[in-house]
């Protein structure tokens, strides 16, 4: 049976369901070209005379405000797979004379067109949707929208079989379409290779490293981290004010941290999102009240929405060592030039998803990384 890692001997097969195709959503660009790197690189090791992936399209807007979507060339009984990136608030069109830029919803549209624009032609559509649309708005408390399951159930009916999503602030909102393929994945390998090759002194064991999650609804990401490290694992409590709504919340009163002491010890902590980071810097400052030696904070989106100085603050005083983010989003360049900031590439991971889904391989291993992260480990002790 193949095995996905084996890229070259899967792309030599001839085990794929169809041609594969991909299809680049506006404000997804840089991460599809990387994507298409990685799968163009194997199919020439396999001797397959393939330059590109991509299909050519684009969303191009009306002076109006209104959209379409366009695909340059036939897709017709090919498998494929629209790589979009709903968090990209770096993208612009023009209307009225007036320049917007995009927002999650705008994106969701594109994606809807460029499903449109298929025409049904395709053998199948999968969509590798990282930030999930409208993920922060997953469950319902009085008379509220459920956007998220309704999105999910929107695509569902336009034909879309399987969404590949990273780190979903919950996942268990693929309840909503129980038979659409829904994977819910976690680049934990990925941050640990890109945290230990960051600072190769780190010494993540029981007596000079703990993992902390920022709250309780991060425990399971951070429990796994702990447990395939072999280290303590540690939470803090959000005691929230619930008579008060600030910013569409309830605002947070204090942190309350429940775990052994992190006197001495270098700090990980894992969340999904940095959006303001005043809980994370609240996090960091109190560790380092406790006596934390090094805090290295990680989100799957660092998308920083109220700007970067109170972080630079943070690390000039010492509170912050490295924050770690993903590419699976937008990054401003402002971000990428600060000393702090440390990117974790999952091109090469969704490539090898995308190969996996491509010739009906088991991704099983690919959600798991567990052997990985232990001769990940073995290689750094062996230093």
């Amino acid at each position: 049976m193949l095995h996905v890692n084996n890229a070259k001997d899967v792309m030599a097969s001839d085990t794929s369901v169809a041609e594969l195709g991909l299809l680049v959503a506006p404000g997804a660009v840089e991460l599809g070209k990387l994507i298409d790197a990685h799968l163009s690189r194997w199919a020439k090791e396999a001797g397959r005379d393939e330059d590109t992936f991509i299909i050519p399209s684009e969303c191009p807007r009306f002076s109006s405000g209104d959209g379409k979507g366009m695909i340059k060339q036939t897709v017709r009984g090919d498998d494929l797979f629209i790589i979009t990136d709903m968090g990209n608030y770096n993208c612009t069109y023009t209307m009225f004379g007036h320049e917007n830029y995009m927002s999650p919803d705008d994106h969701f549209q594109d994606l809807k067109r460029l499903i449109q624009a298929a025409s049904g032609k395709a053998h199948r559509i999968s969509v590798i949707m990282p930030m999930l649309y409208g993920s922060r708005q997953h469950r319902r408390s009085y008379r509220e929208s459920l956007d998220c399951a309704f999105a999910l159930q929107e695509l569902q009916n336009m034909g879309v079989e399987n969404l590949i999503t990273f780190d979903a602030h919950d996942p268990r909102v693929q309840n909503a379409v129980p038979i659409m393929g829904f994977d819910n994945v976690m680049p934990t390998y990925q941050v640990l290779k890109a945290l230990l090759h960051s600072f190769p002194d780190l010494k993540p064991d029981r007596d000079n490293f703990m993992v902390i999650s920022p709250d309780e609804g991060a425990m399971n990401r951070n429990m796994y981290y702990a447990s395939v490290m072999g280290v303590n694992l540690g939470m803090f409590y959000k005691r929230r004010d619930y008579s008060r709504i600030v910013n569409g919340r309830n605002p947070i009163v204090a942190h309350e941290y429940l775990g052994e002491s992190v006197q001495g010890k270098d700090v990980f902590i894992a969340d999904d999102i940095i959006s303001s980071g005043e809980s994370m810097l609240d996090i960091g400052y109190e560790l380092k009240r406790r006596g934390a030696n090094r805090i290295f904070a990680y989100a799957t989106y660092a998308i920083f929405t109220n700007g970067l100085d109170s972080f630079d603050k943070a690390y000039k005083e010492g509170i912050i060592t490295g924050v770690f983010g993903t590419n699976l989003t937008y990054r401003s360049p402002e971000l990428l030039s600060r000393p702090w900031f440390h990117e974790v590439d999952v091109s090469k991971y969704i490539a090898y998803f995308i190969l996996a889904l491509n010739n009906d391989i088991s991704v099983s291993n690919i959600i798991d990384p567990h052997e990985k992260i232990q001769q990940l480990l073995a290689a750094h002790y062996g230093k």
